[in-house]
């Protein structure tokens, strides 16, 4: 991986976070409630790394267990606009 900083890394793994949980057809709510909260709070501030918020090493093995794709599809760097 390139130079790039934790905050640059926290916004590709949320960008992709959002990405697999859209192709699945999960809303922010759905995958929330699959990891355990109650709430989309946690997914939603990852997704946009608001307020510093990220994922953890924890939350991102849940989720890719849900979604079912490699914990390591979260970290490639790839245009994300479309």
């Amino acid at each position: 991986m390139q130079n790039i900083s934790p905050e640059q890394l926290y916004q590709t793994i949320g960008k992709n976070v959002a990405k697999y949980r859209k192709e699945k057809g999960l809303s922010q709510l759905d995958l929330s409630m699959q990891m355990g909260y109650k709430s989309v709070s946690v997914v939603s501030g990852a997704e946009i790394c608001y307020s510093g918020k990220h994922f953890n090493l924890e939350q991102l093995l849940k989720i890719s267990q849900i979604l079912k794709i490699q914990l390591c599809d979260f970290f490639k760097d790839e245009d994300l606009s479309s």
